[in-house]
């Protein structure tokens, strides 16, 4: 017979949704990431398209493809901050199949264009459509799996970055060169239907209505507004959550830098076709995936998530001097690059655990959103300012010191807190 005690704190038995079969959940997300990058990068590789720039009537101009980017990040991180609670008043199911159809219907309307002004607004659209995406693949996760396996479970979709990078920049250069850039556009919109048609298959019969695993053994389904305000006056007290904050800022803005104008780079700066570019380009995201990999088991073995995190984005910059140090080899550059997107990686996994380890549980959704939000705000400007920099200098490499500068200032901040954290 069921006790009162069970009803209030269920065993976690009771939050097993058909044993191995739940994992296709986090999976199912995966494929969701996956596919919005797609989104965010499928622009990065037309930066460099005589084509798609005389259509938009941009040739040339390095601020106005830098906006492309900025332009989008910006409103993702609005979204990201402003607009994730609807996960929390309306079925995340329901808001995450409303995204996939928002971002194909975009999507495919890119295709169409032929002026900047409505390339700009469709990727701002596209920004506000995405922003939500981490905040309720973390909602659905945290309702779906116990305690124990939510850090697996949220590893799986996390990886969907530096899969969607890796992937994404080969497939689009590939359409790109042998269909155009329109058929880029259209491309994404149909790599939507056979994600929606996995994501209805798997969601079908999970019930993610009932409360997270957390507020169940807590028997509340919210914290106590008395409670929150006075951990939020903490938490704005907080100096290692505001270091913790600007670290992130140079952690999205090294990520942001890349995506943005790693393929432009490679082109225009080494002379590599736009084939092999594909190729190239996909290198240091494998890498990234991979140092992501590393660093969550060796992070959690050690528990050092502030010493993990500085020494990732300080490898980081260490890789991007090397990168400016090679000329005459492209493969020697790009084994550089790869190192310096690994040593990124390994900072990925570990970034969340810092911040819940330096935040107070009663709060971590505030947190969570000031620190999502200021981060890509910060690193929407990014693209731009290196447009800027590479239309002031006339060269390309002044982007990529200007990234290597601001991933030593990132991981100097952390030094501090590294014996507390």
């Amino acid at each position: 017979m069921e006790s009162v005690q069970d009803k209030i704190n269920p065993p976690e038995e009771s939050l097993d949704y058909g044993g191995y079969k739940r994992w296709a959940i986090p999976i199912a997300l995966l494929s969701c990431v996956v596919l919005a990058f797609f989104d965010k990068i499928s622009i990065a590789v037309l930066l460099s398209n005589p084509e798609f720039q005389s259509a938009l009537g941009i040739e040339g101009e390095t601020t106005k493809l830098g906006f492309l980017m900025t332009g989008f990040l910006l409103s993702y991180g609005f979204s990201s901050m402003f607009l994730g609670f609807l996960g929390d008043i309306i079925s995340p199911k329901k808001c995450l199949y409303g995204m996939l159809v928002l971002m194909a219907a975009i999507m495919a309307t890119m295709g169409f264009m032929n002026t900047y002004g409505s390339m700009l607004t469709l990727r701002i659209l596209l920004g506000i459509a995405e922003g939500p995406m981490f905040a309720i693949a973390y909602t659905i996760v945290k309702r779906t799996f116990p305690p124990k396996e939510q850090a697996r479970a949220t590893m799986l979709w996390l990886l969907g970055t530096p899969i969607g990078a890796s992937i994404g920049f080969p497939v689009t250069i590939y359409v790109l060169a042998n269909f155009g850039w329109r058929a880029s556009f259209f491309s994404m919109a149909l790599l939507t239907i056979p994600v929606m048609l996995f994501v209805l298959l798997v969601f079908r019969k999970v019930d993610i209505t009932t409360k997270s695993p957390v507020q169940q053994s807590l028997g509340t389904s919210r914290v106590p507004l008395s409670n929150h305000k006075q951990a939020t006056r903490k938490l704005f007290g907080n100096m290692s959550f505001w270091a913790i904050c600007l670290f992130n800022i140079a952690f999205l803005s090294y990520l942001w830098g890349l995506n943005s104008w790693l393929p432009t780079y490679l082109v225009e700066d080494k002379g590599i076709d736009l084939k092999s570019a594909g190729i190239f380009a996909s290198l240091p995201f494998i890498a990234m995936l991979f140092g992501e990999v590393v660093g969550a088991i060796i992070s959690d073995r050690l528990d050092k998530r502030a010493l993990m995190c500085s020494l990732s984005l300080l490898g980081a910059g260490l890789g991007l001097l090397l990168v400016l140090s090679i000329h005459s080899s492209n493969v020697l550059m790009i084994t550089a690059m790869s190192f310096s997107a690994m040593c990124w990686g390994v900072g990925a996994p570990n970034i969340f655990a810092l911040l819940a380890k330096a935040t107070p549980s009663e709060v971590s959704s505030t947190a969570g959103g000031i620190f999502n939000g200021f981060g890509n705000f910060s690193g929407a400007l990014t693209p731009v300012l290196i447009g800027v920099l590479i239309g002031m200098t006339g060269n390309m490499s002044a982007g990529l010191l200007f990234m290597a500068l601001l991933a030593f200032i990132g991981g100097g901040v952390l030094v501090p807190l590294i014996r507390r954290y």
